[in-house]
């Protein structure tokens, strides 16, 4: 039983590490993107960066990003239970546990202008904008530009720079 909570309490640790490496990049991803004009209410509106369903990050991203901002936009999490409620959400997070739900989430989003990030193996082929994916420990992530220039967002050359694979061609 010791042997099985240690178990339990090493990967509890590195997945929290692991989403705490991802609540970074989010960060990261929020630099390195240009929305347009009608993303945001006003210049000063907060970039809003939103989960849906079960919060993967587990508290997470609050802990990671609180106080944090771009330019003159304060950082604000918002954890979501159901697509309808995207409105004002610049980035969503959609993790590996709604799996099921990847297509009705991104039909949902649609061309909004909200940068889609996920962690579901063919997230990119359902119309999400950024796979991340945990190999060897590290974690990748792959870009798709034609979900991004569908949204009206430009993603930054040094963030593709640093994609494992990027598909598509900016317009």
């Amino acid at each position: 039983m010791v042997v099985a909570a240690v178990a339990r309490a090493a990967q509890s640790q590195s997945q929290t590490e692991e989403y705490r490496v991802k609540a970074a990049l989010l960060f990261h991803f929020a630099e390195l993107v240009d929305w347009p004009v009608n993303a945001f209410a006003t210049d000063t509106s907060p970039i809003t960066i939103c989960t849906i369903g079960q919060d993967p990050f587990d508290g997470e991203l609050e802990t990671s990003l609180n106080g944090k901002s771009i330019g003159a936009r304060a950082i604000r999490i918002l954890h979501l239970k159901e697509p309808r409620d995207l409105a004002g959400c610049q980035m969503l997070f959609v993790g590996s546990n709604e799996n099921k739900r990847v297509p009705s989430v991104l039909a949902e989003v649609g061309k909004a202008p909200i940068m889609t990030v996920g962690e579901s193996d063919g997230f990119l082929e359902h119309g999400g904008m950024v796979r991340l994916d945990l190999e060897d420990g590290k974690i990748r992530f792959a870009v798709n530009l034609d979900a991004s220039d569908q949204a009206g967002l430009k993603i930054s050359s040094r963030l593709l720079l640093l994609a494992e694979t990027v598909t598509g061609k900016h317009k």
